[in-house]
């Protein structure tokens, strides 16, 4: 659902919060159902034993001498007088249950006695609270009619405390808010705490694709992801195996290749006739492998130190190199970028062959420096052919050449753009080639900050 966290920290987050607050809500309405209960019991009793008392008062006192009394005995919420006869109407035994009790502990305090009770029509409670639960359950206030000895009858008014019914949803809202904002800064502390070695986990995956030789992570973490980040460690260590061992085949037959080379050159050089072709072979093969090499040795290169360089210096300097040898290098920006923190022969390397590459297919080459979204794009672009779309991310497979002949001086090796490539990525950023709207190709280097 949209609607949901993306976040696995957000969705604990949610979970926690939303089961805490029904959880308090629930044993909320629980406790105050029955801390009601209790106190609608009490005032009964209450209510009841102070009838029974008043009764027994006005029973033996004169009539003279209860209207004095009865201005003492009025409370708030008990209203009492005395006349000679019943002032409310009721069918004797048609109780409600609120009444019941009352009426049988007054029947056996006082005997059996003329009486009437009823409740009033005018009380209406708060149906939301009531909805809720949490309705103050207080007794429902009530008119009762009690025959006295000598035949007069005294009337008790009960008036309902209405404001009792707004303190208490208010303070249970101020208390839950003070709760739920104490669990959710301890929810957000213990969540973070969990995930974490998540996010660790995360940052090391995307580690792994820039430097197979990044350190393994610790496993002081819970069980759960403690096997994952051990799964981890153990497929970095499998990768670290398989690319150490076939860079290391690699380079030992690229390397044991040289020496009959060198020994057929020599015996070629003892020919008169015809040797300019074994050389020219000789050559080419010499080139592929040193081509081969600089290739397995950016594979395996450990992070070394990166140190702060001027890159619109290293630009200039390339663009004198280039008009040295008769190739034109023309530099379009105005934006000046800080020093970068990188290895700078590396980089160097992923530059020249991006220039050698345009030089090849084209006799105009331009670079330019840009800063975008925390990005540092370095665009070498040339007036040249371009290549096919589809063929802008296959081009940078290892030997892998769109001219198809076997001329290395036009074709080349098929490893520059591979190169060029792991070194950006080696920096944390990445190449890409896109053809230009007016007609050529452009080189993209980009190098995050």
């Amino acid at each position: 659902m949209k609607l949901l966290p993306s976040s696995l920290f957000g969705r604990l987050v949610l979970v926690l919060l939303v089961g805490l607050i029904l959880a308090q809500v629930l044993s909320t309405i629980i406790l105050f159902k029955d801390r009601h209960w209790q106190i609608a019991k009490l005032q009964e009793k209450h209510l009841t034993l102070h009838m029974i008392e008043i009764t027994r008062m006005l029973d033996s006192l004169s009539k003279a001498k209860r209207d004095e009394l009865l201005v003492i005995l009025n409370t708030l919420h008990l209203q009492v007088s005395w006349q000679t006869e019943p002032s409310i109407d009721c069918v004797p035994g048609n109780y409600t249950p609120s009444l019941k009790y009352i009426v049988a502990y007054l029947n056996f305090k006082i005997g059996k006695r003329s009486l009437c009770m009823v409740e009033k029509e005018t009380y209406s409670p708060n149906n939301i609270l009531k909805f809720m639960g949490l309705e103050i359950r207080l007794h429902r206030p009530f008119y009762a009619n009690i025959q006295l000895l000598d035949g007069n009858w005294v009337t008790f008014e009960h008036i309902h405390p209405i404001k009792e019914d707004v303190a208490t949803p208010w303070r249970l809202i101020l208390s839950l808010l003070v709760l739920s904002g104490i669990v959710l800064i301890l929810s957000l502390l213990a969540v973070h705490w969990v995930t974490r070695p998540l996010a660790i986990l995360t940052e090391a995956a995307e580690h792994l694709g820039r430097n197979i030789h990044h350190p393994p992570l610790s496993e002081n973490c819970p069980i759960e992801l403690r096997l994952a980040i051990r799964s981890f460690n153990l497929m970095q260590i499998r990768l670290t195996r398989y690319l150490e061992d076939r860079t290391r085949i690699m380079i030992a037959i690229s390397h044991d290749l040289k020496t009959p080379i060198t020994r057929l050159r020599l015996r070629i050089e003892q020919f008169k006739d015809g040797k300019k072709a074994f050389i020219k072979d000789l050559d080419e093969m010499q080139i592929m492998i040193d081509a081969t090499l600089d290739f397995m040795r950016g594979l395996n290169t450990v992070e070394t130190v990166h140190y702060p360089l001027d890159i619109l210096a290293l630009i200039e300097s390339l663009q004198a190199d280039y008009e040295d040898m008769n190739l034109p290098l023309e530099i379009i920006t105005d934006y000046n970028p800080p020093p970068y923190p990188c290895d700078s022969q590396a980089l160097k390397r992923c530059l020249v062959n991006l220039i050698d590459n345009a030089h090849k297919y084209a006799k105009q080459v331009t670079i330019s420096l840009v800063e975008q979204d925390k990005q540092l794009y370095i665009i070498i672009a040339d007036r040249g052919q371009g290549i096919p779309d589809i063929a802008l991310e296959t081009v940078f497979e290892p030997f892998f050449r769109l001219e198809k002949s076997r001329n290395r001086e036009t074709g080349g090796t098929g490893l520059g753009l591979s190169i060029a490539r792991n070194v950006a990525r080696a920096h944390g950023g990445d190449v890409i080639l896109r053809n230009r709207p007016k007609g050529g190709l452009e080189a993209v280097v980009s190098l995050p900050y």
